[in-house]
């Protein structure tokens, strides 16, 4: 049986013509995060234009649990963004590859910035911040 409270993340990726799809689509995560409705968002990223962390592209993560990612994916895919999704464990490696899903094509991940097994600093952080 599935823990539905288990911590998720979504990165969701955008091209500088996606952007206001992508701004669209966070507002939308920010509105549900602050009316407390299915799906339920603990937090919502700020946009990175840039590289962040493993992710090489622009893009913005939200924070979520399990309970709620048929809700967030039916989301994203609705706003023909690409994404990220992935539980968060203590094995990051392992979050953004063997466990993570794929909504659209797969970006490259820089591997080698994420944090080895068992060091996932991400718990520490989930719901309280971005990169």
């Amino acid at each position: 049986m599935a823990d539905r409270d288990a911590p998720y993340h979504a990165h969701i990726y955008y091209s500088a013509g996606q952007r206001p799809a992508a701004e669209r689509l966070r507002d939308e995560f920010v509105r549900l995060g602050a009316a407390g409705s299915e799906p339920h968002i603990l937090f919502v990223g700020r946009m990175t234009d840039g590289r962040a962390g493993p992710h090489p592209i622009a893009q913005y993560e939200i924070h979520f649990l399990e309970a709620s990612l048929p809700g967030v994916t039916e989301a994203i895919e609705a706003s023909g963004l690409r994404a990220l999704v992935h539980p968060l464990t203590d094995d990051d490696l392992a979050d953004h590859t063997n466990l993570a899903h794929w909504i659209g094509e797969p970006v490259d991940l820089d591997l080698a910035v994420l944090d080895p097994p068992g060091k996932n600093q991400g718990v520490a952080r989930f719901g309280k911040t971005d990169f």
